[in-house]
């Protein structure tokens, strides 16, 4: 079994382009896909407030609600935007495409450099999330956090290497498993707390926790704000559908707002239930079990429902990271397609995704879950810095997208760099809410960065330049091929030559060499065989082999080199540069290089690497051509085996099996070819 066929097994059978359409999205299937990510962050958005205002003792964890409530509503204000963007800009790129067409190149580099970090760091939150699930249910699990983080990436890679449709055929059951189960506990919660229907009340806790700071003024609100800047984990992900939707079953802009909406209305009924519950029964965040896990051991038991949640979280927790899977191969080939990122990111492999951009994910997140060790709290600063950004840069640009259609008639139409937009009612309504939610996002990305700067925000505030450097770098460098590639102007006297010239270098003279030497004389009259002789017997040798075979020699000029030193190819390669750069200046050398090839590839590193070692060195030279003239051995010596004895034919492999020269014996020197 080759490589070819473990890929097929593991990847499946290739799919035509024309199964495209068929690989699209119903609205069922994109939801588990691109919805897990908001829909997951209520494992920990509620922990993420609580967590901040602790600090000012446990009297302060009433204030989570309303704080809750108001991030709650911050959401709306983006399903809202985002929404727009996705009928405005039904080709997907979400704050990427929306920055460049309204705010400039800068700009969007800016978004582009935020979403891909958010991306990575979805992957890498999720999985660590995931497995906090897991050892808050199974504490023996901790010291093989990160195994099992890394294991659930490479899982989610495989499944997505496989497809889109089919991936989300699998994350369907544990995303809607997750949504009944909490809001199963949710409902429970509710009767019991409220007493409906004479239900057991819920055990509520209340536990004296005292304030580790006293705030007053300016600092009290500067905590609200810290807080309310931690609840807006549970924004995460939300641009994801806008940023995929040509993954979408047709009329795709439709059935991508249609799932945007039910995102939205799920995932905030389970932050809201969440928020609560956990604040109306005195649940206190600690470092050994969720929030979320508190609060379906309370309300719940430790019984299958328990379980069936804690399971369902881990699982799409887990599932959230395809939310990145989705985002990142798509994002990057809209910058490839820029020529922002390498250009092979907008190839797609035989599944119909784009397999480099996803493997190159897997790759990137799961250094970050190593360096951070699998604990999604300490990456959660990292995480919410770029969501804010592009969020802002996003609202940003729409708001002056509406401000474009603001001048508008009835019946009128213009084109954008990117899109086409249209006259339409109520823009002035839109540009407000556009407005707001962009100054409320910039204001959360101001104090995160503040406030979490020294907690490792200052990484993404530091990598997101240094990503958009090399976003420009790369963009030179397609402009300078595309400057010497073009056509413009081009005349016959403006090509380089061809100079009348190859050069052969050859060790030894065998069944390879002479067919190289053959190849070469078809292609020009002027061609030079070199040789480097590291001893006289050795010299003596070859010239002795090169007189057997007059009829394939005659008319080939032999340079052999006589050197004292062991690498061979130095005297090889300085000979080929001075014929290239002094006997043919500014015109093309061609040099063919003889390689004998054994059929099986792990025989392939018994043999010196001179030909690859010499290719290597030639790589570099502008004006070199390098043509490789394979000799296969292995089914050479089946066709010699019927003509001469198996014996003879052994004795002359172990003689010539090696394409550099060797010192030979008395015998070897003496047999016939």
């Amino acid at each position: 079994m080759n490589l070819l066929d473990v890929k097929r097994v593991l990847i499946g059978e290739p799919f035509p382009s024309s199964m495209e359409m068929h690989e699209r999205l119903d609205k069922v299937r994109a939801l588990a896909i691109f919805a897990s990510d908001p829909i997951s962050s209520n494992a920990y958005a509620t922990e993420a407030i609580m967590s901040v205002l602790i600090v000012l003792g446990s009297g302060a964890l009433a204030l989570t609600f309303p704080v809750g409530l108001a991030v709650a509503s911050l959401v709306l204000l983006v399903i809202f935007s985002y929404i727009q963007t996705i009928l405005h800009y039904p080709d997907g790129g979400g704050a990427y495409t929306v920055a460049k067409d309204n705010l400039g190149t800068t700009a969007s580099l800016f978004a582009a450099a935020a979403l891909l970090t958010d991306y990575v760091l979805t992957v890498s939150v999720s999985t660590s999330a995931g497995v906090r699930a897991i050892t808050s249910a199974f504490p023996q699990m901790f010291p093989f956090r990160v195994e099992i983080a890394i294991l659930a990436i490479i899982l989610i890679t495989w499944v997505n290497l496989r497809g889109v449709r089919e991936s989300g055929t699998i994350f369907a059951v544990p995303t809607y498993a997750f949504i009944g189960g909490v809001l199963v506990v949710i409902i429970v919660g509710l009767v019991r707390y409220f007493g409906i229907f004479g239900a057991m009340p819920i055990e509520i806790t209340d536990v004296v926790i005292p304030a580790q700071t006293s705030a007053t003024g300016f600092l009290y609100v500067w905590i609200i704000l810290r807080a309310f800047a931690g609840g807006c984990t549970a924004l995460t992900g939300i641009e994801a559908i806008s940023n995929g939707v040509r993954a979408f079953r047709s009329p795709e802009s439709k059935n991508a707002a249609i799932t945007m909406v039910a995102m939205g209305v799920t995932a905030m009924s389970l932050f809201v239930g969440i928020l609560f519950l956990s604040t109306h029964i005195g649940l206190i965040p600690n470092e050994t079990e969720s929030i979320l896990s508190q609060m379906t051991r309370r309300i719940a038991g430790t019984n299958f429902l328990y379980y069936w949640v804690q399971f369902f979280t881990a699982m799409i927790l887990f599932l959230a990271a395809n939310t990145g899977y989705q985002d990142f191969p798509r994002l990057s080939s809209f910058l490839a397609e820029d020529s922002f990122l390498p250009r092979w990111l907008q190839n797609r492999g035989d599944r119909l995704v784009y397999s480099s951009g996803i493997v190159a994910l897997a790759i990137i997140s799961s250094v970050i879950v190593i360096v951070f060790q699998a604990d999604e709290i300490a990456m959660l600063p990292l995480y919410a810095l770029g969501v804010m950004l592009s969020f802002s840069l996003s609202q940003f640009g729409m708001f002056r997208l509406m401000g474009k259609i603001a001048h508008l008639k009835p019946g009128e139409s213009i084109h954008t760099k990117v899109t086409q937009i249209h006259y339409e009612k109520h823009v002035q309504w839109k540009r407000i809410v556009n407005a707001l939610g962009a100054l409320t996002t910039l204001i959360v990305f101001l104090v995160l960065l503040s406030t979490k700067f020294t907690d490792g925000a200052w990484i993404i505030a530091i990598a997101i330049p240094i990503i958009i450097a090399a976003f420009s770098s790369i963009h030179r460098h397609y402009g300078r091929v595309a400057a010497a590639l073009s056509t413009v102007g081009l005349t016959d006297e403006s090509l380089n030559e061809i100079a009348d010239v190859v050069i052969v270098p050859i060790a030894d003279i065998h069944r390879g060499t002479l067919l190289a030497l053959k190849y070469a004389k078809r292609i020009s009259k002027n061609v030079r065989a070199i040789t480097v002789a590291t001893s006289p017997e050795m010299k003596d040798r070859f010239m002795t082999r090169w007189n057997r075979f007059p009829q394939i020699t005659t008319g080939i000029d032999l340079l052999l080199i006589e050197y004292d030193f062991r690498d061979i190819l130095i005297p090889l390669v300085d000979y080929i540069e001075h014929v290239n750069t002094v006997e043919f200046c500014d015109k093309i050398t061609t040099v063919v290089v003889p390689e004998f090839i054994p059929e099986m590839k792990s025989a392939r590193f018994l043999h010196n690497q001179t030909a690859n070692r010499l290719r290597a060195c030639l790589m570099d030279h502008k004006d070199i051509v390098v043509i490789e003239v394979p000799f296969h051995i292995d089914s050479q010596l089946e066709k010699i085996a019927c003509e001469v004895e198996l014996e003879e034919v052994v004795e002359d492999y172990v003689e010539l099996q090696d394409d550099t020269p060797i010192a030979p014996t008395d015998d070897s020197a003496s047999q016939d070819e």
